[in-house]
């Protein structure tokens, strides 16, 4: 008898609903077959849509106490079933066991954030009298819901990132169509069917999956979306911000996250820091460490110690206990990293540790003389491999931060108040680690980028300022 493969449906208003076509979903690290997932058609897109929009005068006319209690409720439900999501997460994404406990960790405090929040949307007064003719007048402003939003969510976090979209959506009273990576449905149809226990109207979360391009294509043309949130490429970042219209537009876009590590750090502290900025998740993320740069000084210690840490790393199946890398999301991303390496070492680069791959797995590696124009420097990588480059000044290692289309996060180790202070000014970044890596984030805070990192903020009450219209009344006393 033949083991039973999930089928996973549709998830429009508030129930399951087949598709005309499924497509095989592989485990990334055996290509073990794990499910069958729908394929949306237009007319389910479209259906999803009409769905949610049924669905935004209940939900934005709950309480807010009532959101906030639906958003605990899905906090509660991720506690009690926290092991079985981290597996979901570990076979779909290839994520290790341990990283994925913790991304679920995560998701738990982001839906958390996301109740509080939905219990403090407010807005303040105005003082009208503050220009002549604004005298006798009382205003006030509100936030109020913007609409139905179309949420695009990548494989790398597949519950949280789906959780930074639609937690605050629903905390601010706007119902969501969800368009997930195709790698990684699973995660989000199991927050759909919390979303659904946990007493979410239906219709207010709706959860398609199929082709990025078709389905996204659907949602940026049709006027009943207002406002899309997306988290992926710059070129598909581009595409939409390009092809939606007058609808709001935030986008959470890649990067090639560096770090400065000034002279008189203490190596012993930093070093096991940055090689888990730069290895988490097999550097699949997107504020992930790509870029080293050392002062002078300290770069033949720092590059000897550096690379016996990352000696220190196991590589294998996702689901054991102890694997800190496993498989590449796609063989496909396997050569091109292996394609990028082999482009920077015959350019001169020198390759002091990995470089090879078996099996799914790019073993962690670690580059020196790297040049500025290589792509394992330029691009996004999205792979365990980092290159480490010399500074003599503190103007010269911003510089080379700087040297780049991207500008999500930065980082930057010193004991030289001046040179934090100097970096925080200056890195082209939209958020700047003093004494940490350019990899931390935790939920509550603003994130987001600029130049091709992005536009927009997420962070939950940052997201819901974005999901919600601002309205002004004004009453005249006389």
């Amino acid at each position: 008898m033949e083991d039973y493969i999930l089928k996973q449906s549709l998830w429009i208003g508030g129930e399951y609903r087949p598709a005309a076509t499924y497509t095989e979903l592989k485990n990334p690290y055996n290509l073990e077959h794990i499910a069958d997932i729908a394929v949306a058609g237009k007319n389910d897109v479209l259906d999803a849509i009409a769905s949610a929009e049924q669905a935004l005068a209940k939900l934005a006319s709950l309480p807010a106490f009532v959101r906030a209690e639906i958003l605990e409720k899905v906090a509660g439900f991720l506690k009690e079933e926290r092991e079985e999501c981290a597996k979901i997460i570990s076979q779909e994404a290839a994520k290790p066991l341990k990283a994925a406990r913790a991304e679920v960790d995560r998701t738990i405090m982001t839906y958390t954030f996301a109740s509080h929040e939905a219990r403090r949307i407010h807005g303040e007064t105005v003082p009208m009298d503050a220009a002549p003719g604004g005298e006798g007048r009382l205003a006030f402003t509100v936030r109020e819901p913007i609409g139905v939003i179309a949420a695009i969510t990548p494989f790398n976090f597949p519950m949280n990132l789906v959780a930074h979209k639609v937690g605050p959506a629903i905390a601010a009273g706007n119902p969501v169509v969800l368009k997930p990576a195709s790698q990684t449905p699973l995660s989000a149809y199991k927050i759909a069917e919390l979303f659904h226990r946990a007493g979410l109207p239906e219709g207010a979360l709706n959860v398609v999956t199929g082709s990025g391009r078709s389905v996204g294509d659907i949602l940026m043309k049709d006027e009943r979306i207002k406002m899309i949130t997306f988290t992926g490429s710059p070129e598909v970042g581009r595409y939409i911000r390009e092809n939606s219209g007058l609808k709001r537009v935030t986008l959470e876009l890649g990067s090639n996250s560096a770090v400065i590590v000034d002279k008189g750090v203490n190596l012993e502290k930093v070093i096991p820091r940055i090689v888990t900025g730069a290895f988490s998740y097999q550097g699949q993320v997107c504020i992930s460490i790509q870029r080293i740069f050392v002062h002078e000084k300290l770069l033949e210690v720092f590059t000897e110690q550096f690379v016996e840490e990352v000696k220190k790393l196991k590589t294998g199946n996702p689901l054991d206990e102890d694997t800190d890398i496993s498989a590449l999301i796609s063989r496909g991303d396997v050569q091109r990293t292996k394609e990028w390496v082999d482009e920077a070492v015959a350019s001169g680069a020198g390759i002091k540790i990995g470089g090879s791959n078996s099996d799914g797995i790019y073993q962690p590696t670690v580059l020196v003389d790297v040049d500025a124009s290589e792509k394992v420097s330029c691009e996004e990588i999205f792979a365990p491999v980092v290159h480490i480059n010399r500074f003599r000044t503190m103007d010269e290692a911003i510089e080379m931060v700087n040297d780049s289309k991207y500008g999500l996060q930065a980082g930057i180790f010193t004991n030289d108040i001046h040179h934090g202070l100097q970096a925080a000014k200056r890195l082209e970044v939209g958020g700047v680690m003093i004494n940490d890596i350019p990899t931390f984030r935790v939920d509550q805070m603003p994130y987001g980028g600029v130049k091709l990192s992005g536009m927009g903020r997420e962070g939950i009450k940052y997201a819901v300022e974005e999901m919600t219209e601002l309205k002004l009344i004004s009453f005249k006393m006389e």
